[in-house]
């Protein structure tokens, strides 16, 4: 995509017609008007972290005269090559934004509603953390620590002091992540096959095929400047396909584009599966073969399972016997809507690629999502990808310092506190939420409403949540607003009012991880780990504070003052300077030791002296360069050693699964089969153990609610709080098909004119829970039958650029997440959002 000179102007003029209150930046200056241009002014890179998204890329910002001008990715950095995407120059505008929270403030309307004013007033951080004090001693005073939520958002490694221990320490279970809205069920692809739970890194120098499944690797999903940069090379040697609905930025660029139907993404996952292995081209070194060297896999046959030799594998006969040999090109073409050409051309294609391959593919976030990301990445270990060269892997890791145990300072009131079942109602028989394939060890974050409602399995007294908006970000987010105005006191700490502030009681002002606050960020891309920094890189304008750090030792100084001094003797005795062994006196010095001991494997010389990767030179130096790298990844180490499965083999008959379905089938006395019947998958016997087809489930049935409405990430979204940013809405058509300045609903041509809509035309979409009202984008890009929209759009909140009118409390665009019905995939506990599992009908408005 292109951008016209006259457009960046555009939107270099609306940054100065809208920020107005912000301090004068530079990197826009004409020449001729007395202000210095970028670069003239002696100035300083400053290396930091953006958290834009979950790729965490290690970032610099260039400093003049105390002001931020200019971002780009850390020239150390092995993960990006010293790049950043378009995320990271938004940073900027987030920084200086005039409509930040600017001190601390305390509701005086007791009524609470979604466009209800609370009618704030400012206070000091003394009175904010007293008042907060005082509402948890309450709870200690009458045993009810249990009864306190810390709902968590974008963090760092120092969410274990806040998010985690702090949560101990009073004496309760709840600490709730975002983690299930936004994310999750991939991660059960790689769980249940390999033993894997986390998210997966690419050989993008080596790979010849790549298949880009249900994501956007140029856009979201991790790794993105990475992803950038190497594409080109990737089709150079061979091939990039697509497949997904819509035409996001990877199917623009890609050789080839199979727009799905929505959630049918296992049939086709499961008929390329019946090729590679129909036709021989399994990975024979990995899988293994038939005893005599001939193939017997014939379509709609079984086979012998002692005729078979498999190698690094498990259960691949069964897998065939029990459901590929039925799951033919032909019978998916029919629900798929890819023709049984095609598919068989991109199965033999992908396989004859092997190991220099990969799906590399994306939430899935169904009702029925896991069983579909199993399908997905068994033919990343069927064709011998996994752990190889050219194709996937675990990535590596990066060094870190442990923090300080609270045992020694968790009272027995707290202790009783945190056994307490969890207020998101994992582990029960509906919610599996089998984080690493274990029961009860997911999160069930979108429930959270529904169990606050209902008070199960209790009521909730006090809650805080940081760097959230669940009240936007959850689908059906009415919930949350009648969950949240039912809460008692409700504290938010964020840099932004949204949608979720209307319901606080105490709003505390948050420092920006990028550019305010001190903290260290682990991630991985382009087959190296990373710790790298995030440090103030200039002087803070409001009166704004580190959540995870400061809020923590001013809460402990408060509850100390009140009796309860635990907290803040562990604080002050354990988070001493590495290097001077001074504790810490105040906020600020507890947040930059708590920095300094998270990080001291990477800066000590002592520590870090038999790592093998970047070797820095003391605390000072880690400041200066900002990142330490891991070695690169070796491949085919679990090859050699094993997969962390329970078979030790890359599992197509999962025993890993199997073994977390028994253990939770037995902990709620029931079968398989019964929680499989529960929790809303298709599967019964040993179906339920292997990669199987799920068929969509869909709310609104298809004649009345015709068109599949496709959920999209925009380049642009920083974790939905870029809103507020001029650019943002001036670059809005770096997504295909969207449009600056708008928000849009995509509809292929084709079913507009039967519609009788034009280009620009506002239409009511409708679900089976409400109403929005959006203006039409015609647009060939999207699949027939099928209407998308960008997520992140839609606030009557955040700002004045980002509502449409910010003091009324007037939405600009639409928040589809309004009339996404809240359902999940219970076995992770993700929330739906993906696969076009909501129907919506199409009339002009």
């Amino acid at each position: 995509m292109r951008i016209k000179r006259r457009e960046f102007l555009k939107a270099s003029a609306a940054v100065g017609a809208v920020a107005v209150a912000s301090p004068t930046l530079n990197a826009f200056a004409q020449t001729g008007t007395g202000a210095s241009a970028m670069g003239e002014a002696e100035g300083k890179w400053i290396p930091s972290t953006c958290q834009g998204c979950t790729t965490w890329c290690p970032v610099e910002f260039f400093v003049q005269n105390g002001r931020a001008v200019k971002v780009r990715g850390n020239q150390l950095s092995k993960a990006n090559n010293g790049y950043c995407c378009v995320r990271g120059h938004l940073m900027l505008q987030q920084l200086y934004d005039p409509d930040r929270i600017k001190t601390p403030m305390k509701r005086t309307n007791p009524v609470k509603g979604r466009k209800e004013d609370p009618k704030f007033v400012p206070i000091t951080w003394d009175e904010a953390m007293d008042t907060i004090a005082d509402k948890i001693m309450e709870l200690r005073k009458n045993n009810e620590t249990h009864k306190y939520l810390l709902m968590r958002g974008r963090y760092s490694d120092h969410n274990s002091i806040f998010y985690g221990d702090l949560t101990k320490m009073i004496g309760s279970p709840n600490n709730i992540s975002h983690s299930a809205i936004c994310a999750e069920v991939e991660k059960m692809g790689s769980m249940a096959t390999e033993g894997f739970w986390g998210y997966r890194d690419y050989d993008l120098d080596n790979m010849k095929y790549l298949i880009a499944w249900a994501c956007d690797p140029l856009s979201s999903n991790r790794q993105i400047p990475n992803a950038i940069r190497k594409i080109q090379g990737v089709m150079d040697r061979g091939k990039v396909v697509a497949v997904d609905p819509r035409m996001n930025n990877t199917a623009s660029k890609a050789q080839e584009w199979l727009p799905i139907k929505p959630s049918e993404d296992g049939a086709l996952a499961l008929a390329m599966a019946h090729v590679i292995i129909t036709k021989g081209l399994w990975s024979k070194e990995f899988v293994g073969d038939f005893k005599d060297g001939k193939n017997k896999f014939v379509a709609g046959k079984t086979v012998k399972e002692e005729d078979f030799e498999e190698k690094l594998t498990n259960g691949i006969v069964k897998w065939w016997n029990l459901e590929v040999k039925d799951r033919t090109p032909k019978w998916a073409a029919k629900v798929t809507g890819i023709d049984e050409a095609t598919i068989i051309r991109v199965a033999t294609e992908f396989a004859q690629a092997a190991p220099a391959c990969a799906i590399w593919y994306g939430p899935n976030m169904q009702p029925r999502g896991s069983y579909a990301v199993m399908c997905i990445h068994a033919l990343n270990g069927l064709v011998g990808a996994s752990d190889s060269e050219g194709g996937l892997c675990t990535g590596m890791g990066s060094p870190s310092s442990s923090y300080p145990k609270i045992d020694a300072y968790q009272d027995d009131v707290a202790k009783a506190g945190a056994k307490n079942k969890k207020i998101d109602q994992r582990g029960t028989l509906k919610f599996p939420a089998m984080g690493s394939a274990k029961p009860g060890t997911g999160v069930v974050t979108n429930n959270v409403a529904d169990a606050l409602l209902a008070a199960d399995p209790y009521d909730i007294k006090v809650a805080i949540g940081y760097f959230c908006n669940f009240n936007f970000s959850g689908t059906d987010g009415a919930r949350w607003d009648k969950a949240l105005a039912k809460v008692p006191f409700f504290v938010h700490c964020v840099p932004m009012f949204s949608e979720m502030t209307y319901f606080a009681d105490i709003v505390l002002p948050a420092a920006l991880h990028h550019t305010e606050d001190w903290a260290v960020i682990r991630s991985k891309a382009n087959l190296h780990g990373h710790t790298s920094i995030q440090q103030p890189v200039v002087e803070r304008m409001f009166d704004v504070k580190g959540v995870e750090t400061e809020i923590t030792w001013l809460l402990a100084e408060k509850l100390k003052a009140k009796g309860f001094e635990n907290m803040y003797n562990w604080l002050y005795n354990e988070y001493k300077d590495p290097e001077t062994g001074k504790n810490p006196t105040n906020s600020l010095e507890f947040a930059l030791y708590a920095t300094k001991i998270r990080s001291k494997k990477c800066w000590d010389p002592k520590e870090n002296a038999e790592y093998k990767g970047d070797k820095l030179n003391g605390w000072a130096d880690f400041m200066e360069k900002g990142i330490v790298n891991s070695p690169k990844f070796k491949f085919r180490q679990k090859w050699e050693k094993g997969f962390p499965t329970e078979t030790k083999k890359f599992e197509f008959y999962s025993e890993t699964l199997k073994k977390g379905l028994l253990a939770h089938a037995e902990k709620n006395k029931v079968t398989v089969d019964q929680v499989m019947e529960a929790t809303n998958y298709e599967a019964r016997g040993e179906l339920a153990f292997i990669p199987h087809y799920e068929s969509p489930k869909r709310h609104g049935d298809v004649k009345e609610f015709p068109f599949s409405l496709i959920d999209m990430k925009s380049r642009l979204n920083r974790e939905g709080r870029s809103t507020n940013a001029t650019w943002y809405h001036a670059f809005k058509k770096c997504d295909p098909g969207d449009v600056n300045q708008e928000d849009v609903l995509q509809i292929n041509p084709a079913d507009a004119k039967k519609l009788g809509i034009n280009e620009g035309d506002m239409v009511k979409v409708t679900s089976v829970i409400g109403s929005l009202t959006v203006k039409a984008r015609l647009w060939e890009g999207v699949r027939p039958g099928c209407v998308a929209k960008c997520y992140g759009q839609g606030h009557f909140a955040m700002g004045r650029v980002s509502a449409k009118d910010f003091g009324k409390a007037v939405a600009r665009g639409a928040n589809f997440n309004d009339i996404m019905p809240a359902d999940y995939d219970r076995i992770t506990g993700a929330t739906a959002r993906n696969g076009g599992f909501t129907g919506v009908k199409i009339e002009k408005a």
